[in-house]
């Protein structure tokens, strides 16, 4: 039942809202809609945790640590990020940026596409997955493309294109993974189930898995956003609104590596190796390598932080491909941390760029004395984001860095160099932005403060000390993935 309502809650909240269209209560009910999945998907999780894993709906949907994790996570950030956008989204509307249409799109939207992901996480059938997926790439194409100008509609369209394309290889990489099942467990849905094919993945013909694992790696790393097939996620990023941007960064991306992972499972059962595990640590560390550079290159605050997930993607990627418990257990929790710092980064990016009408870095600047919360935020948060103590991404950087010098130290001096070199080119860019005098041209607005101060603290009691249940579900996940 609960199960149910978590995903029946969304697709709810996006019908009325389509009828709702931009009268006044509408980003409440957007607010009230993600705030009753957030309830349901911590009532969900609470049942995991004491019963275990959960099978319903014949079979069809199943739940463990692992996707329950990601589940309150999901519905965590894209609450915040309903709170955010109330006050975010009027000032667009204020401006004329967008008009009445539009807002009622945006809502409906936002909501459908958390009920792609929900369901992406929940379902027990990779066929499924598949189609959930599309339908979150085609809800964030016409969300990307909301304003409507030539450099929104360019954007979506690569968006759209290139996850298209990575999408059906994605495909392809699924019916491989049933034709080999097939022959194991016979004809028919039940042939693509997780559990079925978890408990007999060391039956399955290894190099169908391995082939498999190459198209399912290019067609879901695209939307991971891994280096090369990560083009589209910059400008999505830099076109659409600053909410969506904060959940690609912090929720898509995180989805669309549940699903990589869970597949590296399956093929490592069949193959008895950790060859899928070397594919993820080659992209990853490309991404991490590619990303950190390109980050010196940037001009505007948005495609700044695209990058900047693109890096952390990468290090979640490799700390995956790397396998082991403690590269496992960073891993899991760099996207917990990645996902809060970043959502929490781009609610104070999206002010500031209110503030001063522009999303141009050189014009950005004194947003300490133009508004503390804004300011601080920004600073606080990118302290977080590049793994300075005591935050939470310095504890996920640390357990990783540990577990590469002792599994694979030749990847290490490649890890430091990608974590440096984005360390110091988000502190160059971000320090004029929010340090000196306040131009005569920055606008005073009221913000969105709840979002912006329960993530960070968050982060930083994560830094600080991690609590035992999280722990213990932590390592019940890292088990599930061995």
């Amino acid at each position: 039942m609960v199960l149910l309502v978590l995903l029946i809650v969304p697709l709810v909240a996006a019908l009325a809202l389509a009828f709702i269209g931009d009268r006044k209560l509408a980003p409440e009910v957007n607010i009230l809609g993600s705030a009753a999945t957030f309830a349901a998907s911590v009532k969900l999780a609470l049942q995991v945790y004491e019963q275990g894993p959960i099978l319903a709906g014949d079979n069809f949907f199943f739940v463990d640590a692992f996707s329950v994790y990601l589940t309150v996570l999901t519905a965590f950030v894209s609450m915040t990020t309903a709170i955010f956008s109330r006050r975010y989204m009027r000032r667009e509307r204020e401006h004329g940026t967008v008009g009445s249409r539009r807002i009622r799109f945006y809502h409906a939207m936002f909501q459908l596409f958390i009920f792609a992901m929900l369901l992406c996480l929940l379902t027990n059938n990779v066929g499924i997955l598949w189609i959930a997926m599309e339908l979150a790439t085609l809800s964030t194409v016409l969300l990307v493309s909301l304003y409507r100008t030539p450099a929104a509609i360019e954007a979506a369209w690569k968006y759209f294109i290139l996850c298209g394309v990575g999408i059906a290889l994605a495909l392809f990489g699924t019916v491989l993974l049933y034709f080999a099942a097939e022959k194991v467990l016979g004809a028919g849905g039940a042939a693509l189930h997780w559990t079925n094919l978890a408990r007999v993945s060391n039956q399955l013909e290894p190099t169908i898995l391995s082939l498999a694992f190459v198209f399912l790696m290019v067609g879901y790393g695209t939307k991971v956003g891994l280096v090369p097939i990560h083009n589209w996620l910059p400008d999505a990023h830099s076109e659409g609104p600053t909410p969506i941007s904060a959940v690609l960064s912090g929720l898509l991306l995180n989805v669309a590596l549940y699903a990589l992972v869970r597949c590296k499972v399956l093929v490592d059962g069949a193959t008895g190796t950790n060859h899928s595990g070397h594919i993820m640590m080659g992209f990853g560390i490309i991404s991490i390598i590619v990303a950190s550079f390109s980050l010196l290159r940037q001009k505007d605050i948005k495609r700044l932080f695209a990058y900047s997930s693109i890096e952390h993607m990468g290090i979640a990627t490799f700390a995956f491909g790397l396998g082991g418990p403690v590269a496992t257990f960073g891993a899991l929790l760099h996207m917990l941390v990645h996902s809060l710092t970043k959502s929490s980064i781009f609610f104070t990016v999206g002010h500031a760029s209110q503030m001063h009408r522009t999303q141009e870095m050189a014009k950005i600047k004194g947003l300490i004395r133009g508004n503390p919360l804004v300011g601080w935020g920004l600073a606080l948060g990118v302290m977080a984001i590049v793994g300075m103590p005591p935050f939470g991404v310095f504890t996920s950087e640390f357990l990783i860095l540990t577990a590469t010098i002792k599994d694979a130290p030749w990847f290490a001096p490649f890890l430091l160099l990608g974590l440096g070199v984005s360390f110091a080119a988000l502190f160059r860019r971000v320090q004029p932005m929010v340090s000196g005098e306040r131009p005569p041209y920055q606008h005073r607005l009221k913000v969105a403060h709840l979002p912006v101060v329960l993530h960070m603290m968050i982060i930083l009691v994560l830094g600080l000390y991690i609590p035992k249940f999280l722990a213990e579900w932590f390592q019940t996940a890292v088990g599930l993935l061995k």
